[in-house]
């Protein structure tokens, strides 16, 4: 029923939403002698922050259209390379037709975005920066509430097949970057290519600000996870898409849940920036407006999680921690991360994640016990937090460098 109330409160706040737009277009005119009043502008402000706390967020666009390059700016477009239901592998195309032909081909690199409730657009500056060097593919994931029940279900085990065919796909000498959640599902592919002695397994993985082993430091979202049995979960969490969506009837985690959970973390830093939304507003302050908008327009986006994922993560990831203990079996297939011994690997932490801990990611080194220590690299960030760790200015000075150098030192596979 609360997923059905929530429909019927958007619903029902459409009609105040087209009349505090047309309010604001009427006091906002410049023909309109009161516009240039502070009462005017006080009204106008109070209108915006309603119209951007009621409204429904769509999907932004990565909007990557060129990005410099070593040799020079180049034009990017999109394209789809594979298309699954919940998934499709998006291809930053780089129009090299103009570098030096030295500098055309640049190595693959596969972004295996977070599937946690906000789009892989939020990872807008982490693909803007890997295109300097690399020629880039994102795991583009759909809103489940959008996927008709026809196409079937969606769980942490399909999660696995998907990397794996996109490793396939571009292997091999591919390289990977697990960002945040899927690093133990990149963790779990690249062993199974590994114990099956694959062509396809990546040159290099690394793994980023990610849940490998939440007994390191736990944060308040893990202490959360084991809380709470399953079954609390289930049955608190998850909710059935309401008509007339095209998942209707699919057992979801909503995205607008997921968003409370992510804003009640930090309410009073949204609570102030809001409030200095409105002063803004007001002041004619154009700069910070726009930079509001920017942020939020993304952070309120949110999509739908398959309820059989999202409960599957929490039992195996969060709770049983099964990939660390040696027990996540995959279609029959044990999940033995020693298996991997010619992929070199990368953990990236930051100072200041309060969503995973210092630790957390550096336990990948101690599962993949068998990979030489010449091709390993563990780095902590100095002073970012969980974001920090894939976007912003220390990402892009100071963490993708870093990702490059390394990547560029192992650019195949080692020998078998």
């Amino acid at each position: 029923m609360l997923y059905h109330l929530y429909e019927w409160t958007h619903a029902a706040v459409k009609p105040w939403r087209a009349a505090a737009s047309m309010g604001r277009l009427l006091l906002n005119n410049p023909a309109n002698p009161l516009s240039y009043t502070y009462q005017a502008k006080a009204t106008s402000a109070a209108l915006e922050v309603f119209d951007g706390l009621t409204r429904r967020y769509a999907k932004p666009s990565f909007g990557i259209t060129d990005v410099a390059t070593p040799g020079g700016r180049v034009a990017i477009s999109e394209e789809v390379v594979l298309r699954r239901p919940f998934c499709q592998l998006l291809h930053f195309k780089r129009d090299v037709s103009a570098l030096p032909e030295r500098l055309q081909n640049a190595p693959r690199m596969l972004v295996v975005a977070p599937l946690s409730g906000h789009y892989a657009t939020l990872l807008r500056g982490t693909v803007r920066a890997l295109l300097e060097n690399f020629d880039v593919f994102i795991t583009d994931w759909a809103d489940a509430r959008e996927v008709p029940l026809v196409e079937g279900g969606f769980d942490l085990h399909d999660y696995i097949d998907y990397v794996l065919d996109f490793m396939r796909l571009l292997g091999p000498d591919l390289h990977v970057m697990a960002v945040c959640q899927p690093g133990p599902v990149v963790l779990a592919a690249t062993a199974l290519l590994a114990a099956a002695e694959e062509p396809h397994q990546p040159a290099t993985v690394t793994i980023m600000g990610s849940p490998i082993d939440t007994r390191r430091s736990p944060t308040t979202p893990n202490l959360l996870a084991k809380s709470r049995p399953l079954s609390w979960f289930e049955k608190n969490v998850v909710m059935t898409v309401p008509f007339p969506n095209a998942g209707y009837l699919r057992r979801v985690y909503p995205g607008f849940l997921q968003l409370t959970g992510f804003m009640t973390m930090n309410l009073d830093r949204h609570l102030d920036a809001h409030k200095n939304l409105y002063q803004n507003l007001v002041a004619g302050d154009g700069d910070s407006v726009s930079a509001h908008r920017k942020f939020y327009d993304e952070y309120l986006a949110v999509l739908d999680l398959s309820a059989d994922y999202y409960l599957q993560t929490v039992q195996k990831v969060f709770q049983e921690h099964q990939l660390p203990d040696g027990k996540l079996v995959h279609r029959g297939e044990k999940v033995d991360l020693k298996a991997i011994r010619r992929t070199a690997l990368m953990t990236v932490e930051g100072e200041k994640d309060d969503i995973s801990g210092i630790g957390q990611t550096q336990a990948a080194h101690d599962l993949c016990s068998n990979i030489p220590p010449a091709r390993r690299v563990d780095y902590i960030q100095p002073g970012v937090g969980h974001y920090g760790v894939f976007n912003g200015s220390r990402w892009r000075a100071e963490i993708a460098p870093r990702i490059r150098d390394f990547c560029f030192s192992h650019p195949k596979l080692a020998p078998a």
